[in-house]
C-alpha cells in the first residue's frame, strides 16, 4: 500500500497519477487535498509521511508546485527519506541507492507522461542495499541525534 498527497499546485499532477496507479492495479491511500483550493503543504505531507512512519503505507507520493516544499516538510517526519524528482534518472537512483521511501514532484514541473514514468520506477526499483545500506544508516543515526 502506498500513500499520496497534494496540495493546491499538485493537485491536479496527482489526479493524473492515480488515474495511473488505477490502470497499473497499484493500491493506494488518497490523503488529499481534493481540489485546487488553496491548502498548506507542511500538513499535507505530515498527514501522508505518518502513514508510512506507522508501517500502514511503505512508500509515498507526494506533490505541490514544484515538489520541493512537500518534499521538505516530509523530511521533518522521523524516518522519512524524501527526493523531490523531474527526472526519470533520479527517480530510480534514489530508491537503489539512498531507499528514499518518499517522491515528490512538481505540478507545475513534470508533465503527467513523465511523471507516470518516474512513478513507475520509483515503485518498481529496489534498494540495492551493500555499501549504500552503510550510508543509509549514517543518515538514520544523523536524524536520531537531531531530534
Amino acid at each position: 500500500m502506498i500513500v499520496l498527497a497534494a496540495d493546491h499546485g499538485g493537485y491536479l499532477l496527482k489526479e493524473e497519477v492515480k488515474k495511473h496507479l488505477d490502470e497499473t492495479g497499484v493500491e493506494y491511500i488518497d490523503c488529499g487535498t481534493f481540489s485546487t483550493d488553496s491548502v498548506d503543504y507542511p500538513d499535507i505531507a505530515k498527514t501522508a509521511c505518518e502513514k508510512i512512519a506507522s508501517g500502514q503505507c511503505s512508500l509515498g507520493l507526494l506533490f505541490c508546485g514544484t515538489g520541493v516544499g512537500i518534499s521538505i516538510a516530509a523530511n521533518k517526519i522521523k524516518g522519512i527519506r524524501a527526493c523531490c524528482c523531474s527526472d526519470t534518472f533520479s527517480a530510480k537512483y534514489t530508491r537503489m541507492h539512498n531507499d528514499a521511501n518518499v517522491l515528490a514532484m512538481g505540478g507545475r514541473v513534470v508533465g503527467p507522461g513523465l511523471a507516470c514514468e518516474m512513478v513507475d520506477l520509483f515503485l518498481n526499483t529496489a534498494f540495492e542495499g551493500g555499501r549504500h545500506q552503510r550510508r543509509v544508516d549514517k543518515i538514520t543515526r544523523l536524524e536520531n541525534e537531531n531530534r
